[in-house]
């Protein structure tokens, strides 16, 4: 006997429905989101097996997440989970109700409904092991920061570009320790010319350079002292103030991004696969642990190199019809996982004769540089299915072997 449950999932409670293969609705309700919530899904499973039956049922959970304390309780008792995506369930709504009546419990008599139909559709949640999931917490955290960070520097540069470009001339890197301390003790033009060789290198030394404090010390100060198009001074003192300001966040980033890095790093070699994923040209702890993490860690998840490639969104998509045929990239796709990948096939190109081989091929046939590297990646995870299937470390000949150039 099987029976389907859909789990319409919000912050503070959930609206369950359990129906039967044959499409009844055999009982349904609203639960809290505590342990209390769980015993009463149980319990309306529990009410929803025939009297007549003895056996435990197999319990298939339609849901609209792949994480959190309820999806885990629910693997936890045995059931097979299956994330939908939120997308798929708005069109079957459509589909079985053209009123366009949207309600909670509907939402969850949609998705019951939906793993009845068409479980074969959607994948399980994964059972990856808590090492792994601790794994991606940090990097994910880890990736959130630096994006913060990359927004509170385009706002700096913003605020530079209007009052200050003289600050923009001394430092490309403004999320950077020696940015971050000359412009705390000097965030306006008037302050930037006034400081002595002797305070910039002082502040540089305070930021964490240790080579080359008096060359760069000499070439900040030129770059401050040139001449510049100005605001009045009241305008550069109030730019001055946010300068001054966004400067102290980036620097409270920059500790906190070097701290999980070292919790990420901890974690990371821990990992059975990490010595694999190492292996592999242009994976690094970060960017290793960020693909073990999205990717997770159970074995069965992907059946096949297509199958990873496909989750990865480095594979291209076709839209055909009749005559049209159109190759594209995929935009829906793990975002997260995408960055990654990216910045993996730009490190490996550098350091794999395979990996440049193929992004100078790809360039040459006409590709973007972001187009040739998604083509990299996409190689690059399939290697990657294949060095966790097989439990070897990369080999650079094997895994560029069809190419003559290579193999040569």
């Amino acid at each position: 006997m099987q029976l389907f449950v859909g789990v319409d999932w919000a912050e503070d409670h959930h609206d369950v429905c359990v129906m039967d293969t044959d499409g009844q609705v055999r009982s349904k309700g609203r639960v809290s989101n505590d342990l209390a919530g769980i015993a009463k899904i149980h319990d309306l499973i529990g009410r929803a097996i025939p009297a007549e039956f003895d056996d435990d049922p197999e319990v298939i959970v339609g849901i609209e997440t792949d994480r959190g304390l309820l999806v885990r309780a629910l693997v936890a008792v045995g059931y097979r989970v299956l994330a939908v995506n939120p997308l798929g369930v708005d069109r079957y709504r459509d589909r079985s109700r053209v009123s366009g009546a949207k309600s909670d419990p509907g939402d969850a008599r949609v998705l019951a409904d939906m793993v009845r139909t068409d479980a074969h559709q959607h994948r399980a949640v994964a059972a990856d092991s808590d090492l792994a999931e601790a794994i991606k917490l940090v990097a994910r955290s880890h990736q959130s920061a630096i994006w913060s960070r990359r927004r509170l520097a385009n706002q700096v540069r913003s605020a530079l570009r209007e009052f200050y470009p003289a600050a923009q001339l001394a430092f490309e890197d403004l999320t950077h320790s020696d940015a971050v301390s000359v412009l705390a003790i000097a965030p306006t033009p008037e302050l930037g010319k006034g400081l002595s060789l002797s305070k910039i290198a002082s502040a540089l030394r305070r930021g964490g350079r240790q080579l080359n404090v008096d060359k760069k010390a000499a070439a900040v100060q030129a770059a401050l002292r040139t001449d510049q198009l100005t605001q009045p001074p009241v305008v550069a003192d109030a730019y001055g103030a946010i300068v001054a300001s966004l400067a102290k966040v980036i620097a409270a980033h920059n500790t906190q991004i070097a701290e999980l890095e070292e919790v990420l790093e901890a974690h990371f070699s821990q990992h059975p696969d990490a010595d694999i994923l190492r292996s592999l040209p242009g994976l690094g702890v970060v960017t290793g642990a960020r693909v073990l993490g999205e990717f997770g860690d159970d074995p069965n998840r992907y059946d096949t190199a297509k199958g990873r490639r496909n989750y990865a969104g480095t594979s291209p998509l076709t839209v055909a019809s009749g005559t049209r045929r159109v190759v594209r990239a995929r935009h829906i796709r793990n975002r997260r996982l995408a960055d990654a990948l990216y910045w993996w096939a730009f490190n490996a190109i550098n350091r794999s004769p395979g990996a440049r081989a193929l992004y100078d091929h790809r360039r040459a046939l006409g590709d973007t540089h972001s187009g040739a590297l998604r083509v990299v990646s996409n190689r690059l995870v399939g290697i990657l299915h294949g060095c966790l299937r097989h439990r070897t470390l990369y080999d650079e000949h094997t895994a560029w072997a069809h190419r003559n150039d290579i193999a040569a």
